[in-house]
């Protein structure tokens, strides 16, 4: 049964982060240019001037955050920034969105057109000072993430309803063409941000289902965990053991109606995971 872990109504939650450190999950309302978190049972949050949509650690006090023009250092304590490289600077017409660190200390980040425009966003990786464009034309690039093995990664493109592996190389790079995973555009469902597990089972939040589905690494459905919004939109564990499932979810786009029916809508969710996850990679700059 979920929870509610934390009832700031975000526009557009995204990118809960696990902090493995620090024991403390972080989390951004994308169209609103905040991160949060809780805090000896408060929210917290830090404003920007730019969209901001995804992060992984890279000390205690030190997170790489993801922002329309950049990746940059975030320091916890100071609330300095400093720029680790420019991502689609030149572009205003784009903005970051789903992001996660690789078990290799390396970070994937998805751009998007600020209209989900179609073809505009890409998947890149940063890595050891170089950033690489690894998957183009992609409309709403979402569901990043690592097989516990280090040996594929997973993403999707929420527009068209399908998720991709692609095989990883010793370094972390592509080493193949990405090959169909899920095509969950016959059932009309919306995959979007996702995580795996300690067993290799991928954690989907599946948008407008009001749910995160459970895939075995064959791709079959296994089950799914519900939550008390529709706009369910990316899974992380965290918890002492790991073993707590938190899902953020937005309101973007809901009428009033549709609010008054799921008030909860753009809240951040905890429910028990009956499963153990992995703990976030630390980045390596």
């Amino acid at each position: 049964m979920s929870e509610i872990f934390d009832a700031t109504p975000c526009e557009l939650g995204e990118g809960p982060l696990w902090h493995p450190e620090r024991e403390q999950l972080f989390w951004f309302d994308i169209l609103n240019n905040r991160l949060l978190t809780r805090e000896q049972g408060e929210t917290r949050h830090w404003a920007f001037d730019e969209r901001v949509s995804a992060a992984g650690w890279i000390s205690r006090d030190s997170l790489l955050v993801a922002s329309e023009t950049a990746l940059f250092r975030f320091d916890l304590a100071t609330g300095a920034r400093r720029n680790v490289c420019a991502l689609e600077a030149d572009n205003p017409a784009t903005r970051s969105n789903d992001g996660r660190a690789d078990p290799l200390g390396g970070f994937w980040i998805g751009t998007m057109g600020k209209k989900a425009e179609a073809g505009a966003g890409a998947i890149y990786r940063y890595h050891k000072g170089e950033l690489r464009r690894l998957v183009p034309g992609l409309s709403i690039p979402n569901a990043i993430s690592f097989a516990p093995d280090g040996k594929s990664a997973c993403f999707s493109d929420t527009a068209i309803g399908k998720v991709w592996r692609v095989a990883l190389d010793a370094e972390g790079w592509p080493a193949a063409e990405p090959e169909l995973f899920l095509d969950l555009s016959p059932e009309g469902l919306n995959p979007d941000g996702a995580t795996f597990d300690a067993e290799g089972n991928l954690w989907l939040a599946e948008w407008g289902a009001s749910r995160v589905a459970v895939h075995a690494p064959d791709g079959s459905f296994l089950r799914a965990v519900t939550f008390g919004a529709p706009q369910t939109s990316c899974p992380a564990f965290g918890g002492p053991d790991l073993s707590t499932l938190f899902c953020t979810s937005a309101r973007e786009g809901m009428s009033a109606r549709a609010l008054a029916a799921h008030p909860l809508s753009g809240s951040t969710f905890t429910a028990p995971a009956g499963a153990r996850g992995l703990p976030a990679p630390r980045v390596l700059l």
